[in-house]
């Protein structure tokens, strides 16, 4: 009982945490509205997975193990960050109040953004990786552990789902779309510094 309490309460702290999770949902919501926000949050959860298993079944030693490899996976979760973050930033297109968007983003790359702004964040991989080897028993079947991953997961998605429904809902999206591009440059600049953040994020 005690392993399940602190694995939740470890969990929710850190899914409640301000990151690049909070950035891509919130704008894609307020931007392309609450079904784009919902599947963001929905990729959010199966990126959660890619770590879970690696975990489980002990790949991420390998990238811990070898510098290199972890420089990669480093890199290519900075410059997808910042690319997405860059775009936000020089957005020009002012989105009207009565409808999402002019260039609606397709259900496969919503999802797609959430999907690989958490698989591709070394710190959600360092999160999963403290979680399984300080908090979980050693002893535990592999089902057991496959299911707090599974616990974890389920996290995410409920708290970026509530966070996509508050940003899409009616009167909150109408309100920043009246300051629209401040949001647009504010979340941009903020995916941008929290993609170069990760340069400086190692496992030591």
């Amino acid at each position: 009982m005690n392993e399940i309490i602190a694995v939740a309460t470890i969990t929710i702290l850190a899914v409640i945490s301000p990151g690049p999770d909070f950035a891509m949902v919130t704008r894609n919501s307020y931007t392309y509205g609450i079904k784009t926000g919902l599947l963001c949050a929905l990729g959010i959860a199966i990126g959660v997975q890619v770590h879970v298993f690696y975990t489980v079944f002990g790949i991420t030693l390998v990238i811990l193990s070898s510098p290199t490899l972890f420089l990669i996976v480093k890199l290519i979760g900075v410059f997808y960050l910042v690319y997405i973050g860059f775009k936000s930033l020089t957005n020009k297109v002012k989105i009207s109040s009565d409808k999402t968007t002019s260039k609606p983003l397709s259900a496969l790359n919503a999802f797609k953004n959430g999907f690989l702004t958490n698989a591709l964040n070394p710190k959600t991989m360092f999160f999963v990786v403290s979680v399984y080897s300080q908090v979980i028993s050693t002893q535990n079947s592999i089902w057991l552990n496959l299911s707090y991953g599974l616990f974890i997961s389920f996290a995410h998605w409920l708290w970026f789902s509530l966070i996509a429904i508050f940003f899409a809902t009616p009167v909150v999206r109408n309100k920043i779309l009246n300051y629209q591009f401040v949001m647009d440059r504010t979340i941009g600049t903020l995916l941008i510094l929290l993609g170069l953040s990760l340069l400086f994020f190692n496992v030591n």
